[in-house]
């Protein structure tokens, strides 16, 4: 049998720690249930404290008017979602968001913005913010879209401890998906966020049509990176009508957990986030996603545009679970 495997950037491939294949991948996705399960679990008490969850709280700090066509996003202006184009915030109003955030137990704060790109001015007021929330004590993340020569520097220089970039899917499905910008565009920012020293959050999107091999790709490229990303958040697709993907078929939640449980296999030392799509979720099956090796949450009323388990709940089921926080 032919074994297709990932091609990533040349940097990528200059010290692999472990090559994943997509059958690789594929053939822990087709385990026994419990068996994928038991093994995610052992290889996670390996690695992590099985009862520890972080928490992160997640700000839009701009949103709407991104000229992408994500066809999962309703941030896009090439979407009738009725989400509006607003400045970006103050940044007195994003240090007070952040303040309630680590007063409600999140430790680590994030900042996403709905641009292809920020512009030099625009991550200027970006890099205030930065360095506010860095000296309330919490971690801090930025979601800023793609970044050129010297934005990643900045933003390293004001103390971001984390970019997120997604690769959002496998390398043949991503052009279902988004036809404004290639996955190796989004290779070329990770890149430099590394070299610039900071921590990769990085993960993708499920639920948004494509077939077990393409999740497999997606974990597989995840996995197979020179260092995988620190953070690996998985989304499960929100679907928001007037988005190309609004009436995309209901992912199977058992196949969710396999996503999350073959995360963790692969990429042992990473940390595996649920994302988009939590607030959806039963008790039982993030309870189940936990079990699967996932080991922090996006905590708050809202993720970016989309609504968010609220922080109470959040707190029960942690209780309830005898998780705790970190």
């Amino acid at each position: 049998m032919h074994t297709q495997v990932i091609h990533l950037p040349p940097s990528s491939r200059s010290q692999p720690a472990q090559r994943w294949t997509v059958e690789q991948v594929e053939a822990l996705f087709a385990l026994p249930f419990n068996d994928l399960l038991f093994r995610a679990q052992t290889v996670h008490r390996e690695n992590f404290d099985a009862n520890a969850i972080q928490r992160s709280t997640l700000l839009s700090i701009k949103t709407g008017g991104c000229p992408e066509d994500c066809g999962y996003c309703p941030q896009s202006v090439r979407h009738d979602t009725g989400v509006t184009s607003q400045e970006l915030l103050p940044v007195d109003e994003v240090l007070a968001a952040a303040r309630a955030a680590k007063d409600a137990g999140a430790t680590r704060f994030c900042m996403g913005a709905a641009w292809r790109g920020p512009k030099d001015r625009d991550l200027d007021k970006v890099t205030e913010m930065i360095a506010a929330v860095k000296g309330l004590g919490l971690q801090t993340c930025a979601t800023l879209g793609l970044l050129r020569e010297g934005q990643a520097e900045k933003l390293k220089d004001a103390g971001l401890d984390y970019y997120n970039h997604n690769i959002d899917t496998a390398p043949e499905y991503y052009g279902e998906v988004i036809g404004t910008r290639t996955q190796g565009d989004r290779f070329d920012t990770l890149e430099a966020v590394r070299e610039a020293g900071m921590n990769v959050c990085c993960g993708g999107i499920v639920g948004m049509g494509e077939t077990r091999r393409a999740r497999a790709g997606l974990i597989a490229t995840l996995a197979s990176m020179d260092t995988p990303p620190e953070s690996v958040p998985i989304n499960n697709l929100v679907k928001v009508e007037g988005t190309p993907l609004a009436d995309a078929p209901d992912l199977d939640p058992f196949e969710f957990v396999r996503t999350i449980a073959a995360a963790r296999i692969t990429m042992p030392k990473s940390y595996v986030r649920l994302s988009a799509g939590r607030e959806l979720m039963s008790d039982e099956m993030q309870a189940m996603c936990f079990l699967a090796g996932a080991n922090s949450i996006f905590y708050g009323d809202k993720l970016l545009t989309t609504g968010n388990p609220q922080a109470e709940n959040d707190r029960r089921l942690f209780e309830r679970l005898g998780l705790k926080s970190v």
